[in-house]
């Protein structure tokens, strides 16, 4: 070890900054340097509220650490009696949004929603997931509770289905670490796709040069006047690119159902959206690492849809 250092935790203080709230949670003071040390380096070994390297350089870029109550950057050098601080930036939180959302699981570290088609996640407008939220979710007691929840990951605005919810800081980066690296992961998807595709197979292909990965199991397949057939499908995605399963699908000439941007020209249902569904999510707890494992039926819109279609195809075949 080369740093001697002293902690103090201070969970009380706060202080003005440019007309934002900023409040102190630690303090670390640097007592006794033996070998140089860069304030980065410093922030990876002993910053416990941040376990990972890559929070550590996105709250050292955010100003969320600071040396000697400024933000500087990560190289800079440490000197004895120098003064790191943990603050949370207490930013006045979104404008909360009243959709009920339905709450699949909720714990103090974090939530699974289910998310309607038709929403974005989060972004520039008003009517998001994530202004949602704090209409919907109960706020964590948790020492490192979030200022308010946060989704962890995203689906298309057309998509529905189950979405994790952060409400605690490690939850967030530890769930965040578990989707960049594709471990403890594992999401599920029904689509309902044009035409008869087999029944177990899988896609690869490079998508904006990346290589990308999905299998799928054929669930139900009914006949169709519109279509010829139409397959209800399950999807396991291996890899996470940008609007994989619908290039998948469409790549292997079975596109979903709906599909505005991949399918089949004059094959898009008024007013139905877009017939794909996150059904089901496996993952690690981010603190008890208990597997935890959500799923829900297939979705109405999908069985109705099928239904119509049989019965379409059935009532024109007797009359021939």
């Amino acid at each position: 070890m080369f740093l001697f250092l002293t902690s103090v935790c201070d969970k009380t203080n706060y202080i003005f900054v440019t007309k934002r709230i900023i409040k102190i949670k630690s303090k670390y003071i640097v007592s006794k340097i033996e070998v140089e040390t860069r304030f980065s380096a410093y922030c990876e070994l002993y910053i416990i509220e941040i376990p990972s390297k890559k929070g550590i350089k996105k709250a050292i870029s955010k100003g969320e650490l600071q040396l000697n109550g400024s933000k500087v950057e990560g190289g800079r050098w440490l000197k004895e009696d120098d003064i790191i601080t943990f603050v949370d930036l207490e930013l006045t939180p979104p404008k909360s949004y009243h959709l009920k959302l339905d709450i699949i699981f909720e714990d103090e570290d974090l939530a699974v929603i289910f998310k309607p088609a038709g929403i974005n996640v989060s972004g520039n407008q008003f009517k998001t997931i994530q202004n949602a939220l704090l209409y919907n979710i109960t706020p964590s007691t948790n020492n490192n509770a979030l200022n308010w929840p946060l989704p962890v990951h995203r689906l298309d605005n057309q998509t529905s289905g189950l979405l994790i919810i952060a409400k605690s800081k490690l939850a967030r980066v530890k769930l965040g670490q578990a989707f960049e690296n594709k471990i403890d992961i594992e999401k599920r998807y029904q689509a309902v796709v044009i035409g008869k595709i087999d029944e177990l197979g899988e896609v690869s292909i490079d998508i904006e040069g990346k290589q990308s990965l999905s299998t799928y199991t054929r669930l139900k397949v009914v006949r169709s006047l519109r279509n010829e057939f139409l397959s209800l499908i399950e999807l396991s995605p291996k890899t996470g690119r940008t609007h994989q399963l619908r290039i998948h699908c469409a790549s292997l000439g079975f596109p979903i159902l709906g599909d505005k941007l991949y399918g089949v020209e004059g094959m898009v249902l008024k007013n139905k959206g877009l017939f794909l569904c996150a059904t089901g999510i496996t993952f690690l707890h981010p603190v008890t690492n208990v597997k935890l494992n959500f799923s829900v039926n297939t979705p109405y819109k999908f069985l109705k849809r099928l239904s119509s279609e049989s019965e379409r195809f059935q009532n024109y075949s007797n009359k021939n």
